[in-house]
């Protein structure tokens, strides 16, 4: 009887783990794949705000007419951005009055009327396709007064939509297109071969009338990213075991929001420190502070395991003022010795809106004794400000008190350009996502490169996080990025590891990273 349990409790579990593992691998592959079409988007909203950027800075300039002064510092300014390829200034019918480069003029093959350009979110920004003996264009209008308006002609790279993993890369097609069905470019290796059965991915701008899509042979992911098959049916069969033992202490456990709060209240969170650094020397700028969790035993539990129920349950709020009041503790000397060195930490939305923030930061800030210049609040772009007036007026009442602000994870969150310069930051973080591919990439250095150009243009600083290797270095500084932060220094450190680092910088420049540190974990 008992063999016979044993096998009809293995057989369960067997199938149990397999519907478990193939439904994960069927949701991870979707996932990714939806990112990989949220990514296309980004870049390209990225480019259109850039393009919209240009154009404000222009008409601010007094350069919207055709005066040979205002075009020959159109043609400057088009210059300086590779992505722009022209600037005209246009009647309110759309119809062409002059172009920075008149020559661009004869490379139309049509050219849009005013009442077929698609409207944005924005009123006063309109997106057509220009089409082109070399290939379609983006044109971008800005209507400036009554009478005039000016158009952006952003060329439209191939690169942009290069992003598929290289098993899919001959199964898959890559598209942008207009709301209006417009198609804009597209990336396929064999454009002529039909994709048999093909899934599709598709995103549409909520900001833009532009629409992504990513097309994939159903039959090849069947074979893609299915190593995670037998991981997840020990992590079916796992977590069987371990349902069956809360199951068996529902009585006498909360769960686990009750953990984050005992070990609140032990002190088990601690502050890592992950060096900020200059590009050009290796010099340590600053740090970010990341949260871990130390247990009792001396276990150490990743940050994935317990920042999302910390978000979710509320408990991120005292955690984060736990992590900030014991890591100016252990930083005091230090920060208090070099009034130029940089203490960051992460705030999610939700507390930076919560009542009583500002006051709370000061307060904690002061008791430590520490000026609030060296303070600087990263606030994720993953997750959306909800009221962004609100967020600008939060944002100023910290710069007014000294304190620094922050953009984390620029490039792959919510929020377009646009709505980074309205929430008045002093820094923006670029997302490692760009950092990975930035030296494989075109089209990344191309929105490094605006990133960069439009911080230069709001007076603000660019951070590039994820940053592992020389050759990232090199292509970061030539975009014109000062500082990273990333592996290549060291990963998130405990703090009596990250003070011999600090010795190490003030006494050798960068530091070597080739030790045990270099192998922790973020």
């Amino acid at each position: 009887m008992l063999a016979a349990l044993v096998l009809a409790s293995t057989a369960a579990f067997g199938l149990a783990g397999h519907l478990a593992a193939t439904s994960f691998i069927h949701h991870q592959q979707a996932r990714q794949l939806d990112e990989l079409t949220e990514v296309v988007l980004r870049r390209s909203e990225f480019a259109v705000d850039f393009a919209a950027a240009s154009l404000d800075d222009l008409a601010g300039k007094g350069f919207a007419n055709c005066d040979g002064a205002a075009l020959q510092a159109v043609r400057l300014h088009v210059y300086q951005r590779s992505a722009v390829k022209d600037v005209r200034l246009v009647n309110p019918d759309g119809s062409v009055i002059c172009s920075a480069y008149s020559e661009t003029l004869e490379f139309d093959k049509g050219w849009a009327d005013r009442r077929d350009m698609l409207a944005s979110r924005d009123k006063k920004l309109f997106l057509f396709r220009v089409e082109q003996f070399g290939g379609d264009a983006l044109g971008v209008l800005r209507d400036i007064d009554p009478k005039t308006a000016l158009v952006a002609i952003l060329g439209i790279n191939a690169s942009l939509f290069d992003i598929m993993p290289a098993e899919l890369r001959a199964h898959s097609e890559v598209l942008l297109a207009l709301n209006n069905g417009e198609k804009l470019g597209e990336f396929m290796l064999d454009p002529d071969r039909a994709l048999p059965l093909p899934t599709g991915f598709e995103k549409n701008s909520v900001r833009y009338p532009l629409r992504t899509t990513i097309h994939v042979e159903r039959a090849v992911l069947s074979t893609w990213n299915t190593e995670a098959y037998w991981p997840a049916m020990a992590l079916a069969l796992a977590l069987g075991v371990i349902f069956g033992i809360l199951l068996a202490r529902s009585r006498r456990t909360e769960g686990p929001v009750a953990d984050l709060d005992r070990a609140l209240a032990r002190g088990e969170f601690k502050p890592y420190f992950q060096p900020i650094f200059d590009l050009e020397t290796g010099a340590i700028k600053g740090c970010e502070i990341l949260a871990r969790w130390l247990r009792e035993d001396g276990s150490v539990v990743p940050p994935m395991n317990f920042i999302p129920l910390a978000e979710s349950s509320g408990r991120i709020q005292a955690m984060t003022w736990h992590l900030l009041e014991r890591a100016l503790s252990d930083l005091r000397p230090h920060l208090r010795a070099n009034k130029d060195f940089k203490l960051s930490l992460n705030v999610v939305p939700k507390h930076l809106l919560s009542a009583g923030f500002v006051e709370t930061l000061r307060r904690t800030v002061l008791s430590a004794r520490i000026s609030a210049r060296q303070i600087v609040v990263e606030v994720t772009e993953r997750d959306e400000l909800d009221d962004l007036v609100r967020a600008a007026a939060v944002v100023a009442e910290l710069r007014e008190y000294g304190f620094r602000v922050a953009i984390d994870d620029v490039g792959v969150g919510h929020s377009g350009l646009s709505r980074l310069k309205g929430l008045g930051a002093n820094t923006i973080k670029i997302d490692k996502f760009f950092v990975d591919t930035i030296t494989i990439d075109a089209s990344t250095t191309a929105i490094v490169e605006m990133l960069v150009t439009l911080a230069k243009d709001l007076h603000m600083s660019v951070v590039a996080e994820g940053v592992e290797t020389e050759e990232q270095v090199r292509a970061l500084m030539a975009c014109g990025v000062q500082e990273g932060q990333g592996y290549l220094v060291a990963a998130p450190l405990p703090f009596a590891e990250f003070l011999r680092l600090l010795a190490g910088d003030e006494a050798h420049g960068r530091p070597d990273v080739s030790g045990p540190d270099a192998a922790l974990v973020a």
